[in-house]
């Protein structure tokens, strides 16, 4: 019985990745995008412990800590990006 609902949870956040990546190409705003993104994000590190959980495994654990980490910093650099114009600031050398 759990690993139905885990299952039907999988096939949900897949419905839900696929629905934010429609936000993500066709979203009204910048910031609308990167929540997007931030979320898609999220529901993928979900979706690998579901995997982990089904699997019974915990290999996958290093790969969630790094999506986390990874799109924890693309956030911030997407959204200094929007708010700035640039990711790297350079400072001239007058």
């Amino acid at each position: 019985m759990i690993e139905k609902v885990m299952l039907l949870s999988l096939a949900l956040f897949m419905v839900a990745i696929a629905l934010l990546l429609y936000r993500v190409v066709k979203g009204p705003s910048m910031p609308d995008r990167a929540i997007a993104l931030d979320t898609i994000g999220v529901n993928l590190i979900s979706a690998i412990a579901i995997v982990s959980i089904v699997l019974n495994t915990k290999a996958f654990l290093e790969a969630i800590l790094i999506l986390g980490i990874l799109a924890f910093i693309g956030t911030i650099a997407f959204s200094k990006y929007i708010e700035r114009g640039v990711i790297v600031e350079r400072k001239s050398g007058d």
